[in-house]
């Protein structure tokens, strides 16, 4: 699948996907706890009030199979990933809520927060990831800057 073509195509399947998915975590998920808040602010998310942690077993994947091979083929869904953030919705798969991994997702609230939803931030990043690649993303990259190492 030439992802570059079909992105404009997908894009609203991915965004009401992206949206109702973490409209269910963040009923069902977790708040963050006070040194979790901290994390939180040292990365600059704004409001970590808002953000829920939902423990999963393997990260959720878009039923549309369209929907599903792409994010697949992308890299951002799939084996060996183990943290993904939607909004102020987070999922970490079980065993994987470290504070490396939670200061990466949590950056990522923040570059949502900057881009103001969901809608606004997903063409972006997931622009970045057609064009530059999962590794070379701009949005990832500033991510991995902002990790916190354990301790």
């Amino acid at each position: 699948m030439d992802l570059r073509q079909v992105l404009p195509k997908l894009l609203p399947s991915a965004i009401a996907w992206a949206e109702a998915r973490a409209n269910r975590a963040l009923h069902a998920g977790i708040p963050l706890t006070p040194a979790e808040q901290e994390v939180a602010l040292a990365v600059g998310v704004s409001k970590p009030e808002l953000v829920r942690i939902e423990i999963v077993e393997s990260l959720p994947l878009p039923e549309d199979p369209v929907l599903r091979a792409a994010a697949l083929q992308a890299g951002l869904l799939g084996p060996g990933m183990v943290g993904l953030t939607l909004g102020h919705a987070i999922f970490i798969c079980r065993g994987h809520k470290m504070r490396r991994l939670l200061s990466h997702e949590l950056r990522h609230v923040h570059q949502y927060e900057q881009h103001g939803s969901i809608a606004a931030f997903l063409p972006v990043y997931l622009g970045q990831i057609v064009e530059a690649g999962y590794g070379n993303a701009p949005l990832e990259a500033d991510a991995r800057a902002h990790e916190l190492r354990e301790g």
